[in-house]
């Protein structure tokens, strides 16, 4: 492929496996004058995510959870048509596969440890609230005359 960039990485070593890319190109809708009635410059990248060996058994099993509305048969389909050209358009939709793949592949966030408020702040909290409410009994007009 002239002018493709390498493979694109997803996370770590792992990359997409252009074998297992399969790319359709169609006419594509948008600017370009006579030119776009002609050429395929839309494109659309699938990527069998449900049989790829291309990636590690944990991160697949997270991305198939992670993207199951998105996915038909245990594939997922990237679709790019906003350049006019089909070499910049296939270099986007990729791009955007890489991207997607390595969102939905990262571990999840580690869960959080709740801190313990030290006791003299929650104390000293009470004692402003008390006072505040305190403050403001003392607006209202009820005790004069």
């Amino acid at each position: 492929m002239d002018g493709m960039s390498g493979p694109h990485l997803i996370r770590g070593s792992v990359s997409l496996p252009e074998a297992e890319l399969m790319w359709r190109f169609s006419r594509s809708s948008g600017p370009g004058g006579q030119h776009v009635n002609t050429s395929d410059s839309q494109v659309e990248l699938r990527f069998d995510l449900a049989r790829t060996e291309a990636l590690p058994e944990v991160w697949k099993q997270r991305a198939l959870e992670r993207l199951a509305g998105r996915l038909a048969d245990g594939v997922i389909t990237v679709r790019s048509s906003e350049h006019r050209s089909q070499r910049r358009n296939r270099e986007t939709a990729a791009v955007r596969l890489a991207a997607l793949l390595a969102e939905a592949t990262a571990p999840p966030p580690k869960p959080r440890k709740p801190t313990r408020i030290p006791r003299g702040i929650n104390e000293r909290r009470l004692r402003n609230k008390k006072q505040r409410s305190d403050t403001k009994r003392g607006r209202s007009g009820r005790d004069w005359g």
